[in-house]
C-alpha cells in the first residue's frame, strides 16, 4: 500500500479542514510547493492534491499551484476539486498531474464520465465521500440519500475502476478507523480503491494493512502527518505491517 501525504489548497495556502467544514480549517504552510516538498523530502512516493477552492466552486481555481508542484518536483500527482468538465480534467492533465480524481460531476453527469473514461481511462478516479454511510457531494456541502455502495456498483457497471473511499465525519478528527467500513466497501469495489478518513496514529494503519485487502491500494493521510503523529517513513513502514 501507498502513503499519500494530502495538501488541500484553499485561497492560495495549504490548509486541512475538520469534517469537510469550509470555516474550520487551519492553515499549515503558506505554500502549497512548500508542502509538497516537504513531504517529497520526507519520502513522499505520490501526492494527494486537492483544490478545495475548486469544490466548492465547481471549477478548477488553483492549476498553477499545482503546475509549480508537478514542475519542481519529480513524484506523481493526483488531483481532484472542481474538475466537472473535460475542458477541465485534460487541463489537470496538461499541467502534469498523473491521475484525475472525479466527485460530483461523475456522479451527477453520464456523459461526462463516460467521456472522460473514454479518453483517459486509466488515469481516471472516482471519490467515494461519504456522511453517515451516504453519499456527500458538492465540496462535501450536500449529502445525498444515496448509500456508498450502491453507487460504486452503479460507477463499476459504467467502466470505473479506480476509487477513493472518504469518511467525511472521521475526516480531520484523528480518531481512528471504522475497520468494519473499510472491510465492506473492500467486498463491493472490484478495482481498487484508496481509503481517507480519521488516520491518527501508525496503528490506524497497521489496522489496515492487516485487512489484508488486495484491493486497498493506499491510504490518504493529512492532519496525523502535519501534526508529526509519524513520519512519512515511519507510514511507510506501517503500511508495511511493520
Amino acid at each position: 500500500m501507498i502513503l499519500y501525504p494530502a495538501i488541500d489548497i484553499l485561497d492560495g495556502q495549504a490548509v486541512r479542514l475538520v469534517q469537510g467544514d469550509f470555516e474550520d480549517r487551519t492553515v499549515y504552510r503558506d505554500s502549497p510547493l512548500e508542502a509538497a516538498r516537504a513531504w517529497v523530502e520526507a519520502g513522499a512516493r505520490f501526492l494527494h492534491i486537492v483544490d478545495l477552492d475548486g469544490a466548492k466552486s465547481g471549477a478548477p481555481a488553483n492549476l498553477h499551484h499545482v503546475e509549480e508542484i508537478t514542475s519542481a518536483l519529480r513524484v506523481p500527482v493526483q488531483l481532484g476539486g472542481g474538475l466537472r468538465s473535460l475542458t477541465s480534467v485534460r487541463d489537470a492533465l496538461d499541467v502534469g498531474v498523473e491521475r484525475v480524481i472525479l466527485g460530483t460531476a461523475a456522479l451527477r453527469d453520464v456523459d461526462f464520465l463516460d467521456d472522460v473514461l473514454g479518453a483517459y481511462r486509466e488515469r481516471v478516479i472516482v471519490s467515494i465521500d461519504t456522511r453517515g454511510g451516504h453519499v456527500s457531494v458538492s465540496g462535501w456541502q450536500e449529502t445525498t440519500a444515496l448509500p456508498a455502495e450502491g453507487v460504486i456498483e452503479s460507477l463499476q457497471h459504467r467502466g470505473v475502476r479506480s476509487f477513493v473511499y472518504s469518511n467525511v465525519d472521521r475526516d480531520g478528527m484523528l480518531g481512528g478507523v471504522d475497520l468494519d467500513e473499510v472491510r465492506r466497501i473492500a467486498n463491493v469495489v472490484r478495482g481498487r480503491f484508496i481509503y481517507s478518513g480519521g488516520i491518527g496514529t501508525l496503528d490506524d494503519l497497521r489496522a489496515l494493512a492487516a485487512l489484508r485487502q488486495v484491493n486497498l491500494g493506499g491510504v490518504i493521510v493529512g492532519k496525523a502527518l502535519y501534526e508529526g503523529r509519524f513520519t512519512v517513513a515511519e507510514g511507510h513502514e506501517a503500511l508495511q505491517g511493520r
